[in-house]
């Protein structure tokens, strides 16, 4: 008995158990218009029940005393394509040293050291290549203007490669409150909520509080170690307001829920201790067995098979055979899936 309940957690840290097989056409290309009226597929972790809705009726599963966190981040022009437009530097995060970020290319072997690219009103200096695959490049615009105002000049919104027949606008991938520009990817889960909801949600008597996460490798890079434990997360940037620290703390005291929407959340939130508040480098890794200290409830997207996203969601709900069991009812039911696709709202009872 031991020994088949030992084999069942082992086989939670291979990669393999993290896969499956997903349609074509259920990959989203396009939002749903108006936003809110995505699907939504409620999950009892607890009951092992499942409800279909309307993302709009997530209003319906929050109450009085619970806490919903965003995250207010905001995606900047991070493509900026070079050359003959098939060559392209993909912005990653900001350095300590002023206007130097770090950044993937592509085709790789067609830059070097001290390659420059010359733009209208500036340059972008390729200056190291560091370990995986990441390059530091120099941003280096020459009219007063900051380096953030630069790069939505000359770089575009980064959709995911999945997401290649979109006719939808670049503002589409901007959740309705982003703030403070620093993203790579949008927080996708957050996506889904439109201002009129945002105030359905107040007047019914929930707290909204933010938290950012500006969105990285960390996490978008694929988890490629067929042993998980030896997958390492790339460090994103992500701050706790001391007010969203105030919030949690008396949401739990009042026995509240404490609901994160989106995993950036949820990495941002368990990488303070409780009550902390501040700026912080995360590298969080959540998998199986991990110990959630401060989310109550999870709002998410259908995320990529052998996602390090997916292997979170997975230790949140507590039972990885009833995840991908609801995994099979979405692909069977036609939901949506990735970064345009329908959303799940976790929660256990």
């Amino acid at each position: 008995m031991n020994n088949s309940k030992n084999n069942e957690d082992n086989a939670l840290f291979l990669l393999s158990s993290y896969d499956y097989d997903l349609p074509d056409n259920l990959i989203a290309q396009n939002p749903a218009e108006p936003r809110d009226s995505s699907r939504l597929l409620v999950v009892d972790a607890s009951r092992k029940t499942r409800e279909h809705r309307t993302f709009r009726d997530i209003a319906e599963y929050l109450g009085p005393s619970d806490l919903l966190i965003l995250n207010d981040t905001r995606v900047i022009s991070a493509r900026i394509r070079v050359n003959d437009s098939k060559s392209e530097i993909l912005l990653l995060r900001p350095t300590a040293e002023r206007n130097i970020w770090q950044a993937l290319v592509k085709p790789a072997r067609k830059f070097k050291r001290g390659t420059r690219f010359e733009f209208e009103h500036g340059a972008i200096e390729i200056t190291e290549k560091l370990s995986d695959g990441i390059w530091l490049v120099s941003l280096e615009p020459t009219r007063a203007k900051t380096v953030y105002e630069w790069i939505e000049e000359i770089g575009e919104t980064p959709l995911p490669p999945y997401i290649n027949k979109s006719v939808a606008p670049s503002d589409s991938y901007q959740t309705v409150f982003a703030l403070r520009p620093g993203s790579a990817a949008a927080p996708t889960a957050s996506l889904h909520f439109t201002n009129e909801l945002l105030d359905v949600i107040k007047t019914n008597g929930v707290r909204i509080a933010y938290v950012t996460l500006h969105v990285g490798l960390g996490t978008f890079r694929p988890v490629r170690a067929e042993n998980i434990k030896e997958h390492v997360m790339h460090s994103e940037i992500c701050s706790i307001p001391h007010e969203t620290a105030q919030a949690i703390q008396m949401c739990k005291h009042n026995g509240g829920r404490v609901i994160a929407a989106g995993t950036t959340v949820v990495r941002t939130l368990e990488s303070f201790d409780a009550g902390q508040y501040g700026v912080k480098d995360t590298d969080l890794f959540i998998t199986r067995g991990f110990n959630f200290k401060v989310v109550d409830a999870l709002i998410t997207n259908f995320h990529i098979p052998k996602s390090s996203l997916l292997m979170m969601v997975s230790a949140f709900i507590g039972d990885h055979d009833f995840l991908f069991d609801t995994y099979k009812e979405a692909i069977r039911m036609e939901y949506r899936f990735f970064s345009f696709g329908d959303a799940m709202f976790i929660r256990k009872s």
